[in-house]
């Protein structure tokens, strides 16, 4: 009854539909199918289970036994437990081979399957060929005996330290060395490593989780520079900023031009070489030049102007768009050029433009008596609010991708699910902002004074005074951020991220079913969106006003 009074009112009935909607999934094949296709359950991956739970279990005990051993509120018992867990598990995965499958199944579905020699070609779901499985078991052996090695030293160390006192040196190494290695190998198992058998939601999760923690750091980030005051000594740093970006701007733009030649005719294919400024080749394709058609103009690619100049004499293309140092002799001239490379205009215009921007924002900041960052901050906050969230994602997932993948020449190339995340993350720092800026600006003013008078510098008040009495307040919609986020993952899908939205559409284009699949859907997102009960909890556990 403690646990019925502890849920929110309205989950209680959600709760009343649990038995109806397990019946329902139960005993409808069609409602079986839609729900395996949109969790992403492969074929043959109830074999990775058994090694997915052991390291999870592993992992989450030697975590547990380290929060249940902390010095503020120590539960000795519960901390025991959690290592005795932790010590048997550790054990089951060293000394049988119920980890190999699920190891395989990582490693399969992490490497790239049309270029990678360790997966079997064609075959879906991944498979290992039989050497690189082998060589995966050889690996994952060692690496579980290594692990299941420093969790007896870790707890030795933690128990011997136990008995010793708390301030021990071998109970703060063992501690350590438990939260070190069980974090990371939670965090890579959850949150890094394929999962199989559930990728469609774990693709979902692990896109809000990450989107939600970096959206938070970008919000504390915009929180920060907002609150920066004015000095006249930030303006005329800006201002040499401005001053040097201008000149760097002028320096590219002012480089020296490349000559390029149109020769030739346009009855054909008009050639062209990699490297061509992609201005020049926008106007040769769309006819406009000075005497050019104003139609479209077929155009052929080459690697370089020998190939280009042999097409041409071959009469494959009527006519070349090359250097003038390489444009050919005895064809008609079209149309003769000069211009920058795409690279010095690229960085001459970028750099021009934060240039333009960073003296926008000194200039209003000298105006208002306020810091240029602060400025900038609140503009990036109030436009971003202004974007709805499906632009936001297009824009970040594909032209502004597509530039810096440009600007890098292919460096910098992420793929779909990072961009969305970013994308995600950039769009909810903005209401994460304002979230922390109102938690802050609750704080009373008296208590940052009185944390000056006592000597504590602008770090240690926000971290000992400011920051634990906003977080208090601001859990409520902090909760709310979450669950919104968890959503609005759903949107990823335009990206072709294959996350629990896109697993729909396709098995309910594959199947025409017509209800089925959305309501597997719709139940799904309302069983994960649950975590408000958990954000209800949090905010009971610290609200001091009503104990």
């Amino acid at each position: 009854m403690q646990l019925l009074m502890r849920l929110r009112p309205s989950n209680l009935i959600i709760a009343a539909a649990l038995p109806f909607i397990v019946y329902l999934f139960a005993s409808s094949a069609d409602y079986q199918r839609s729900l395996r296709a949109i969790l992403g359950v492969e074929h043959g991956s109830s074999a990775f289970v058994p090694g997915f739970a052991i390291l999870a279990v592993a992992f989450a005990a030697g975590v547990g036994a380290v929060v249940f051993s902390r010095a503020r509120a120590p539960k000795p018992r519960l901390a025991l437990l959690c290592a005795a867990i932790n010590l048997v598990s550790a054990l089951v995965a060293a000394t049988t081979g119920l980890v190999y499958p699920y190891a395989s199944s990582v490693v399969a579905n992490a490497v790239d399957p049309f270029t990678s020699k360790l997966v079997v070609q064609g075959v879906t779901p991944r498979q290992l060929t039989g050497e690189a499985q082998a060589m995966v078991q050889g690996h994952v052996s060692v690496l579980l005996w290594i692990y299941l090695a420093m969790t007896v030293v870790a707890l030795a160390l933690f128990l011997v330290g136990a008995r010793r006192g708390n301030g021990d040196a071998a109970r703060r190494a063992g501690r350590m060395s438990l939260c070190l290695v069980n974090g990371a190998g939670l965090v890579f198992i959850l949150l890094l490593a394929p999962m199989a058998f559930a990728a469609g939601v774990a693709t979902t999760i692990r896109a809000a989780v990450a989107a939600y923690i970096l959206a938070a750091l970008l919000g504390l980030i915009w929180v920060g520079l907002l609150k920066l005051e004015y000095s006249r000594r930030a303006d005329l740093s800006c201002i040499a900023i401005t001053v040097l970006l201008a000149c760097a701007a002028a320096w590219f733009l002012a480089q020296p031009r490349q000559a390029y030649t149109l020769a030739g005719s346009l009855q054909g294919k008009v050639a062209v070489i990699s490297g061509t400024p992609a201005g020049m080749i926008g106007a040769v394709r769309f006819g406009q030049f000075p005497s050019g058609p104003g139609d479209d103009v077929p155009l052929r690619t080459f690697q370089g102007a020998p190939e280009a100049l042999a097409a041409l004499a071959k009469k494959d293309v009527s006519a070349a768009l090359l250097p003038s140092a390489s444009a050919p002799a005895g064809f008609p001239v079209l149309w003769q050029t000069q211009t920058l490379s795409d690279r010095d205009k690229a960085s001459g215009i970028t750099i021009a433009v934060l240039a333009i921007v960073l003296g926008l924002l000194t200039f209003g900041g000298h105006i208002h008596r306020r810091h240029p960052l602060s400025i900038g901050s609140e503009f990036i906050v109030d436009t971003i609010r202004g974007i709805p969230m499906l632009v936001i994602v297009l824009y970040v997932g594909l032209p502004l991708a597509g530039a810096l993948k440009d600007a890098t020449q292919g460096v910098f190339d992420p793929p779909n699910l990072a961009r969305g995340i970013a994308a995600m993350a950039l769009a909810y720092s903005a209401y994460l902002a304002e979230i922390f800026r109102s938690g802050i600006n609750a704080i009373p003013r008296g208590q940052l004074e009185a944390a000056r008078s006592l000597g504590l510098n602008g770090w240690q008040t926000a971290r000992l005074v400011i920051l634990p009495q906003a977080f208090r307040i601001i859990i409520p919609p902090l909760g709310n951020e979450l669950i919104a986020i968890l959503k609005d993952t759903s949107l990823l899908s335009i990206l072709s991220i294959r996350d629990i939205t896109q697993r729909m559409r396709e098995f309910q284009s594959a199947s025409f079913l017509p209800f089925a699949p959305y309501n597997s859907a719709a139940i799904f997102y309302i069983l994960l969106t649950l975590a408000a009960s958990l954000v209800s909890t949090v905010e009971r556990k610290y609200d001091i006003k009503h104990r």
